[in-house]
C-alpha cells in the first residue's frame, strides 16, 4: 500500500507501449467496492476475486499489472506469480514515505483500516515485507518520483530483453 504500483505502473506502460492492468480496478469492476467485499465476505472473499483478477490478466496479453499491497500474502496468488508468466517487481519504499502517502490518500483501505494506526500500519508492513522481497526484482525508489523509477524499470526491462508480464 502506498508504494507508488499504480502511479509508477501507468508510466511504466507508457514507456514499454503495454497495457496497464491494476488487478484492485479489475475486481471492483466485477464485484463492486473492495470494502464492500470485505465487510460482506472478509478478506478471503476478496483474495480469491483478488487471485481471479491476476489469473485472467496473466492469461491474456503482455501488460504490466499493479497488485494490491496483500495480494503476494495469499498463497495461490503468490504462487501463480511465480510460475514463470510474470517478472515480479518490488518497489521497495521507506515505511515512513509509503505511510505519509496513505494518509493522504482518498480511497478506504481495508486493511490499513484494521491495522489501527502507524504502529498497526508498521506491523502489517513488516509482516508482508519478506514476501515482497521474494520478487525478481527489487527497486529501491526511496524518495524518487513514479517517472523516475518506471524510467528505471523500463531500461531495465529493455536490457533484459523479452519477458513475461510484469
Amino acid at each position: 500500500m502506498g508504494a507508488g504500483k499504480t502511479s509508477v505502473g501507468k508510466r511504466l506502460a507508457a514507456e514499454l507501449k503495454l497495457p496497464f492492468i491494476d488487478t484492485d480496478d479489475a475486481v471492483v469492476s466485477v464485484h463492486g467496492p473492495i470494502p464492500a467485499i470485505f465487510e460482506r465476505e472478509g478478506e478471503a472473499g476478496f483474495r480469491a476475486r483478488e487471485l481471479a483478477a491476476v489469473a485472467a490478466a496473466l492469461d491474456g496479453e503482455p501488460a504490466v499489472l499493479a497488485l494490491g499491497g496483500g495480494a503476494v500474502t495469499h498463497d495461490p496468488t503468490r504462487a501463480l506469480l511465480a510460475d514463470g508468466r510474470a517478472l515480479r517487481v518490488f518497489l521497495d519504499v521507506p515505511f515512513e514515505v509509503m505511510f505519509s502517502r496513505l494518509r493522504y490518500s482518498n480511497g478506504v483501505r481495508p486493511m490499513l483500516v484494521h491495522a489501527s494506526g502507524e504502529a498497526g500500519a508498521r506491523a502489517l508492513y513488516e509482516r508482508r515485507l519478506e514476501r515482497y522481497r521474494e520478487a525478481d526484482v527489487v527497486v529501491d525508489c526511496g524518495r524518487r518520483s513514479s517517472s523516475a523509477v518506471a524510467k528505471h524499470l523500463a531500461a531495465l526491462l529493455r536490457e533484459r530483453g523479452p519477458q513475461p508480464a510484469a
